[in-house]
């Protein structure tokens, strides 16, 4: 099953603003009247489709194969086992051999940051507050709450993905590795060792390179909208 990661600020803003788009095109269609209308579908046509390609098609999909990073205007995907490294500043980047994706969402402010921060800090004081924790200013947590404050103290939704995205990369080189090994030992008749050091880093990267790594293309979905406004602004110099 695909898991999808966005931003679910920038996606509520794209859908209500599809919305208000849609009762307006209706609107101009019904009460066309002339070059105002043309004029006024142009710049409906072109704020819509900064929204789409900057709020609606922008996220990262783990499936089973890799990782698909939807980017404003490009796709790119990245087999697991060609994952080299993710790390996280402001954005998300995914490095694959000699290339590097940045990751359009989801994104880390610094005000996200701080907020990370402080609750990083009140995750290890247990809820508690005040002169050794004698006034309460908050409920005390339960252990299980303790503990998944503590893990996720002092990170953002951009970390956490980063985590995820990681986790999910070792373990499929660690798949691929011990596949390998099996099939080697088994032709060679010995015994198969998940920990095989140096052999299995080679055998990773050796599928890699005849799997390739990153593929990056253009997205039809914003191209087509992309044509669709070019279109509109044809129509609107025509008129």
């Amino acid at each position: 099953m695909n898991q999808v990661f966005r931003s679910k600020t920038a996606l509520v803003v794209g859908w209500i603003w599809m919305v208000f788009a849609a009762y307006n095109a209706v609107d101009l269609i019904v009460r066309y009247s002339g070059p105002a209308s043309m004029v006024a579908a142009v710049v409906l046509g072109v704020l819509t489709m900064l929204v789409f390609i900057s709020c609606l098609r922008p996220a990262i999909i783990m499936t089973e194969e890799g990782v698909l990073v939807r980017n404003p205007l490009r796709n790119v995907f990245v087999p697991w086992t060609g994952v080299d490294e993710v790390t996280v500043s402001h954005v998300i980047t995914i490095t694959s051999g000699d290339d590097r994706v940045r990751c359009w969402t989801p994104q880390t402010t610094a005000r996200e940051r701080a907020t990370a921060v402080r609750r990083g800090k009140s995750a290890t004081t247990g809820g508690t507050g005040g002169i050794g924790g004698r006034y309460r200013t908050e409920p005390v947590r339960s252990k299980g709450e303790q503990a998944a404050a503590e893990m996720l103290a002092g990170k953002t939704h951009a970390d956490w993905v980063a985590e995820q995205l990681s986790e999910r990369a070792e373990a499929a080189k660690r798949s691929v590795a011990t596949t390998v090994l099996g099939s080697s030992s088994a032709a060679a008749g010995e015994p198969v060792s998940e920990t095989a050091g140096e052999p299995v880093t080679a055998a990773v990267r050796e599928l890699a390179a005849r799997t390739g790594l990153m593929k990056v293309t253009w997205s039809p979905s914003a191209m087509a909208v992309l044509l669709v406004t070019a279109v509109l602004l044809v129509a609107a110099f025509i008129v």
